[in-house]
């Protein structure tokens, strides 16, 4: 899913209308798809991921040109707007389909991302050592129609003036110089 102008990246944190409502704000994201990455089960249904069973995380997958937002800001902005140190869990979403993760396309991803985990953890952000899954790209699955651009659609539902808005202000006020 690249060309010669733009780059992927695959990333879980969370509840995707949280990850991709962050990252569609970006200079440079040429588009955010939520769905479904990291699990052994072909095309999984969104009730399939949350059973657990499928192996699953909620996760995006950006198209970014490189020329205007680097894969280090992306990787800066993912830890930002989540907490990479708990297991499993994004505030009260809980289980496996909620982890952290980082699904490198390439060994420069690879490299990227440890190195951020290790900058971060060298840090003061964060009480605890990040848990962060640094694993291949294998697969990703679109999520279904009514998960996509979410947050844009329905941004006076509950859960998106409650959890989506502080991320996103958060963003706005912490990522200037990379906003769209």
């Amino acid at each position: 899913m690249t060309n010669d102008n733009t780059r992927t990246a695959t990333f879980a944190g969370g509840c995707f209308w949280c990850t991709e409502a962050v990252f569609q704000r970006l200079r440079g994201v040429k588009s955010v798809m939520p769905g479904y990455s990291g699990g052994h089960v072909p095309n999984p249904s969104y009730e399939a991921v949350c059973s657990g069973a499928t192996g699953h995380a909620e996760a995006i997958q950006i198209t970014f040109d490189p020329n205007e937002i680097s894969y280090d800001q992306l990787l800066d902005v993912f830890f930002a707007t989540h907490d990479p140190t708990t297991l499993n869990r994004q505030g009260h979403d809980v289980g496996t389909q909620y982890r952290s993760a980082i699904f490198y396309h390439d060994e420069a991803q690879k490299e990227a991302a440890e190195k951020a985990i290790a900058r971060v953890n060298e840090s003061d952000a964060y009480a605890n050592p990040v848990v962060t899954e640094v694993t291949p790209f294998d697969a990703f699955y679109d999520a279904e129609d009514y998960h996509q651009n979410f947050y844009n659609r329905n941004q006076s539902y509950p859960y998106c003036t409650v959890i989506i808005d502080p991320k996103v202000q958060k963003l706005m006020k912490s990522y200037s110089e990379i906003l769209a």
